[in-house]
């Protein structure tokens, strides 16, 4: 998968990204509109860490990829066309998420143009949703530049989640 953005490079995780992984996962800040909101332990990121290995294996341009600062090499955050199964519907969600260091500097903004663009000229799709939970005023910021809008609330693993759609 070649993404293009101006200040970030893409790339697949490997098992040498777990301590920073676990950094973002074992932040409450970072973690309050993810999932149940809850941290992960070592455990529980080894097992989100498996769980991205898996989704490369469902397609080569699918997955939550590491995002790096191109200058410093230092990661940012994760992003990445992701599967979901929402209402029975298979979509493909841009997901991102930028570590707290980084929040405020468009990082989430760049990282998610370059999903879209890249997964409508070279997936050849053009629905894509987000799964943004109602608190989550930022993220919501970011899928309305991309031109997403509000097309339903559901309930997901006992959180009401916003799903935005393009």
């Amino acid at each position: 998968m070649e993404l293009n953005a101006p200040r970030i490079q893409f790339r697949p995780y490997t098992d040498d990204d777990f301590d920073y992984l676990f950094s973002m996962l074992s932040d409450p800040k970072m973690m309050r509109y993810i999932g149940d909101g809850q941290t992960k332990h070592r455990a529980g990121t080894m097992q989100f860490l498996k769980w991205i290995y898996h989704t490369y294996h469902t397609g080569t341009d699918l997955g939550l990829m590491l995002l790096e600062e191109k200058e410093s090499h230092q990661p940012i955050g994760h992003a990445g066309l992701v599967p979901q199964t929402i209402d029975g519907v298979n979509e493909i969600e841009i997901g991102y998420w930028i570590s707290r260091p980084h929040w405020g500097m468009g990082y989430a903004t760049e990282a998610a143009s370059a999903l879209l663009d890249y997964g409508r000229t070279r997936m050849e799709n053009e629905r894509f949703i987000a799964l943004i939970q109602p608190g989550n005023v930022a993220s919501r910021k970011v899928a309305r530049k991309l031109g997403m809008t509000l097309d339903k609330e559901i309930v997901l693993k006992n959180q009401l989640v916003h799903v935005y759609v393009i």
